[in-house]
């Protein structure tokens, strides 16, 4: 059974930096040809995919946060994070991290942390 679970600040101040980690039990994250994930969710944006790393170390994300995205892992630790750079309230989402096995083709999400980006 695979299973994620996202952790990290639930508060961050506008204009710094907010960082989360995904930890990853019942699969490796170099598991050939599956690809690690972060998501958030907003009522204003809705479902928003920001960007993934692969199981060889690839990353991709989003257009719209590539300059503000980084997604790293620690393959020791069987982990993944996520920093997102100069954030404002409108960073404000419940951020999932989940497991796809093709892009875009998710099969197991962690439960999702809420993070509020306030002074």
């Amino acid at each position: 059974q695979v299973q994620l679970q996202e952790s990290g600040p639930g508060l961050v101040k506008p204009s710094q930096t907010l960082s989360l980690t995904c930890t990853v039990s019942g699969d490796s994250i170099t598991t050939d040809n599956y690809y690690w994930n972060w998501i958030r969710q907003s009522p204003e944006k809705g479902l928003e995919w920001m960007g993934v790393i692969r199981y060889n170390g690839m990353t991709y994300y989003s257009p719209s946060l590539e300059s503000r995205t980084s997604i790293s892992r620690d393959t020791s630790r069987n982990q993944f994070a996520l920093q997102l750079s100069s954030v404002t309230p409108e960073d404000t989402a419940v951020y999932y991290c989940a497991r796809a096995f093709q892009l875009f083709q998710y099969d197991y999400w962690g439960q999702g942390t809420q993070v509020a980006v306030s002074s």
